[in-house]
Protein backbone atom coordinates (compact mmCIF):
# COMPACT_ATOMS: atom_id res chain seq x y z
CA UNK A 1 0.00 0.00 0.00
CA UNK A 2 2.86 2.14 0.52
CA UNK A 3 4.29 1.99 -2.41
CA UNK A 4 1.23 3.32 -4.66
CA UNK A 5 1.26 6.46 -1.96
CA UNK A 6 4.87 7.20 -2.60
CA UNK A 7 4.39 6.65 -6.50
CA UNK A 8 1.16 8.88 -6.56
CA UNK A 9 3.53 11.28 -4.41
CA UNK A 10 6.28 11.66 -6.28
CA UNK A 11 3.52 12.01 -9.77
CA UNK A 12 1.63 15.03 -7.94
CA UNK A 13 5.44 16.33 -7.43
CA UNK A 14 6.47 15.99 -10.73
CA UNK A 15 3.41 17.29 -11.74
CA UNK A 16 3.83 20.68 -10.47
CA UNK A 17 7.14 21.34 -11.70
CA UNK A 18 6.14 20.63 -14.66
CA UNK A 19 3.33 23.21 -14.48
CA UNK A 20 5.92 25.80 -12.94
CA UNK A 21 7.88 24.81 -15.97
CA UNK A 22 5.43 25.67 -18.42
CA UNK A 23 4.13 28.56 -16.57
CA UNK A 24 7.64 30.49 -15.77
CA UNK A 25 8.61 33.01 -18.85
CA UNK A 26 11.01 31.95 -21.02
CA UNK A 27 12.27 32.45 -24.50
CA UNK A 28 9.71 31.03 -27.09
CA UNK A 29 12.33 28.83 -28.49
CA UNK A 30 12.29 26.94 -24.86
CA UNK A 31 8.99 27.42 -23.98
CA UNK A 32 7.55 25.69 -27.43
CA UNK A 33 10.56 22.70 -26.82
CA UNK A 34 8.76 22.18 -23.25
CA UNK A 35 5.49 22.56 -24.90
CA UNK A 36 6.09 19.90 -27.10
CA UNK A 37 7.90 17.70 -24.80
CA UNK A 38 5.57 17.75 -22.77
CA UNK A 39 2.23 17.36 -25.20
CA UNK A 40 4.19 13.93 -25.76
CA UNK A 41 4.38 12.67 -22.71
CA UNK A 42 0.54 13.67 -22.06
CA UNK A 43 -1.09 10.74 -23.66
CA UNK A 44 0.92 7.84 -21.48
CA UNK A 45 0.55 10.33 -18.34
CA UNK A 46 -3.09 9.80 -18.76
CA UNK A 47 -3.09 6.29 -16.21
CA UNK A 48 -2.67 8.63 -13.51
CA UNK A 49 -6.17 9.72 -13.74
CA UNK A 50 -7.27 5.80 -13.29
CA UNK A 51 -5.34 4.95 -10.78
CA UNK A 52 -5.85 7.90 -8.88
CA UNK A 53 -9.66 7.13 -9.43
CA UNK A 54 -8.90 3.49 -7.88
CA UNK A 55 -7.15 5.19 -4.78
CA UNK A 56 -9.98 7.11 -4.23
CA UNK A 57 -12.44 4.16 -4.31
CA UNK A 58 -9.87 2.27 -1.99
CA UNK A 59 -9.98 5.06 0.10
CA UNK A 60 -14.04 5.25 0.63
CA UNK A 61 -14.41 1.38 0.88
CA UNK A 62 -12.05 1.61 3.70
CA UNK A 63 -13.88 4.71 5.49
CA UNK A 64 -17.56 2.35 5.08
CA UNK A 65 -15.87 -0.29 6.64
CA UNK A 66 -13.11 1.36 9.17
CA UNK A 67 -14.08 0.18 12.58
CA UNK A 68 -15.23 3.23 14.87
CA UNK A 69 -13.80 4.35 18.00
CA UNK A 70 -15.63 7.13 19.54
CA UNK A 71 -17.07 5.15 22.64
CA UNK A 72 -15.22 5.49 26.18
CA UNK A 73 -14.50 1.81 25.23
CA UNK A 74 -11.50 2.44 23.43
CA UNK A 75 -7.72 2.84 24.72
CA UNK A 76 -5.75 5.65 24.27
CA UNK A 77 -3.56 3.72 21.73
CA UNK A 78 -6.80 2.40 19.91
CA UNK A 79 -8.43 6.32 19.65
CA UNK A 80 -4.37 7.62 18.61
CA UNK A 81 -4.58 4.91 15.16
CA UNK A 82 -7.83 5.29 14.70
CA UNK A 83 -7.22 9.16 14.38
CA UNK A 84 -3.55 8.45 12.37
CA UNK A 85 -5.60 6.43 9.96
CA UNK A 86 -8.26 9.12 9.31
CA UNK A 87 -5.67 11.77 8.96
CA UNK A 88 -3.28 9.35 6.18
CA UNK A 89 -6.79 8.72 4.36
CA UNK A 90 -7.13 12.61 4.31
CA UNK A 91 -3.82 13.04 3.35
CA UNK A 92 -4.19 10.49 0.35
CA UNK A 93 -7.56 11.59 -0.70
CA UNK A 94 -5.57 14.79 -1.19
CA UNK A 95 -2.88 13.31 -3.21
CA UNK A 96 -5.60 11.87 -5.62
CA UNK A 97 -7.48 15.41 -6.20
CA UNK A 98 -4.18 17.14 -6.47
CA UNK A 99 -2.87 14.49 -9.30
CA UNK A 100 -5.89 14.91 -11.37
CA UNK A 101 -6.07 18.22 -10.88
CA UNK A 102 -2.51 18.87 -11.83
CA UNK A 103 -3.07 16.94 -14.93
CA UNK A 104 -5.92 19.03 -15.55
CA UNK A 105 -4.08 21.80 -15.77
CA UNK A 106 -1.64 21.40 -17.50
CA UNK A 107 -3.54 19.81 -20.58
CA UNK A 108 -5.11 23.17 -20.51
CA UNK A 109 -1.81 24.97 -20.06
CA UNK A 110 -0.70 23.42 -22.90
CA UNK A 111 -3.37 23.50 -24.99
CA UNK A 112 -3.48 27.35 -24.73
CA UNK A 113 0.04 27.60 -25.40
CA UNK A 114 -0.53 25.28 -28.55
CA UNK A 115 -3.68 27.75 -30.15
CA UNK A 116 -1.09 30.88 -29.27
CA UNK A 117 1.74 29.30 -31.32
CA UNK A 118 -1.02 29.31 -33.92
CA UNK A 119 -2.63 32.11 -33.76
CA UNK A 120 1.01 33.36 -34.35
CA UNK A 121 1.47 31.63 -36.85
CA UNK A 122 -1.50 32.64 -38.91
CA UNK A 123 -0.31 36.46 -37.85
CA UNK A 124 2.67 35.79 -39.35
CA UNK A 125 1.11 34.21 -42.76
CA UNK A 126 -1.34 37.16 -42.65
CA UNK A 127 1.71 39.69 -42.74
CA UNK A 128 3.68 37.92 -45.13
CA UNK A 129 0.44 38.74 -47.60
Amino acid sequence: MALQWMILTWVVATEAVVAALLTLPAPRAVRNQIVALTSLLLHPFASILPFAGFNLLDIYWKKEHRLMCTSEVCTADERIHFEKSIFKAQRNVILCVSACLLYWCICCIVKYNKDIKALQEAEKRLKED
